[in-house]
């Protein structure tokens, strides 16, 4: 069941190859909510899989558009259920200039509440999302589209980030 508007957005720790902060061994850098507690409002965007149209052709409208999220005093995390490594070749081929995050093991999308068991044979991956998180963290925009082929409202997240400040 998706997160409910109004509850504190469930924390999370992720791998990024192209995120900010300090690289480990492999190129990964943490990517955690709670960096932005306190500091900015947050946009996070699940996207069911790495170079696929739909996916890819978000992300490359999101980044062209960065930043007007940046004015509006927000950060953007895209999770996929793809490795970050994957997410990091995807990223580079593309142009993705916003953080990918890999939820790897899934329990990012089950905490969110958008987990599809199964998505045309492929096995679980999570749902095309969005989430607003506010500076104290707490859930401010909570939607999941219909199918993975629909975007989410982005002018309603939009609105929603105006309205935080």
């Amino acid at each position: 069941m998706l997160i409910e508007i109004g509850s504190k957005a469930p924390s999370f720790t992720l791998k990024s190859a192209n995120g900010p902060g300090d690289k480990d061994d492999f190129g990964l850098s943490n990517v955690t909510l709670s960096d932005n507690i306190g500091q900015k409002n947050t946009v996070i965007l699940f996207v069911p899989l790495a170079f696929t149209g739909v996916c890819t052709q978000e992300l490359c409208d999101i980044t062209s558009g960065l930043a007007e999220y940046s004015d509006l005093n927000a950060d953007v995390i895209a999770i996929s259920v793809d490795s970050p490594f994957a997410q990091g070749q995807w990223a580079k081929n593309e142009n993705i200039g916003i953080t990918l995050a890999s939820d790897l093991n899934k329990q990012t999308a089950k905490d969110y509440g958008v987990l599809l068991d199964d998505l045309i044979g492929v096995g679980s991956v999570s749902a095309r999302a969005a989430f607003v998180v506010d500076k104290e963290g707490t859930v401010q925009y909570a939607e999941q589209t219909e199918t993975p082929k629909d975007l989410p409202n982005f002018d309603a997240i939009k609105e929603t980030l105006a309205k935080l400040g």
